[in-house]
């Protein structure tokens, strides 16, 4: 038989830590983001480009490095601390200083060499153009055309004869019947 030694408070430090986490995860609490901070961005993905929008408040262009790669793009910056001096005793500051990084991961590849950017208030916009394999191509098939074998016989694309539905895909050669 084994003897262990019974350490009530780690066990209750664990408890504890347990419990946090539980109520943390209940109100979507991550304590990841009070560690780094990481601007917020949105990503619109247009006809031709990719549009990317990053919320950078308080970061002077100066203080900005952004990288463009054909699968991604990675800001890079830095909330410069403005010393102050106050002769009456307290300071309290809550904002964040220092460095931070984002990268963010495109879903379809860009022209990085051809990137157009501009930094207005605070919101840094990238116009992304797409490489012309990336862009969407529609093609309009005219069903009324076509045999219905020709139609059941490729079996890629299914097609609504009565609406002339436009289907995105890649030009191909129709099925020979």
């Amino acid at each position: 038989m084994v003897l262990i030694r019974w350490q009530p408070f780690q066990e209750m430090e664990t408890l504890r830590r347990q419990m946090d986490q539980m109520f943390d995860e209940m109100i979507g609490v991550n304590h990841d983001t009070f560690r780094t901070w990481q601007p917020a961005i949105e990503v619109q993905d247009a006809e031709d480009s990719v549009i990317l929008r990053a919320e950078i408040p308080g970061v002077e262009g100066k203080d900005l490095d952004v990288r463009v790669t054909r699968e991604a793009v990675a800001i890079t910056g830095e909330h410069r601390y403005e010393k102050k001096a106050e002769e009456k005793g307290f300071f309290r500051s809550e904002f964040r200083y220092g460095k931070f990084q984002r990268v963010i991961p495109l879903s379809v590849a860009v022209q990085n060499d051809q990137v157009k950017a501009d930094f207005k208030n605070g919101i840094l916009t990238l116009t992304l153009p797409k490489v012309e394999a990336a862009k969407n191509r529609v093609v309009k098939l005219n069903l009324a055309q076509q045999p219905a074998a020709a139609i059941e016989a490729s079996g890629e694309q299914q097609a609504n004869t009565e609406t002339n539905d436009v289907w995105e895909s890649q030009p191909t050669e129709p099925a020979a019947v």
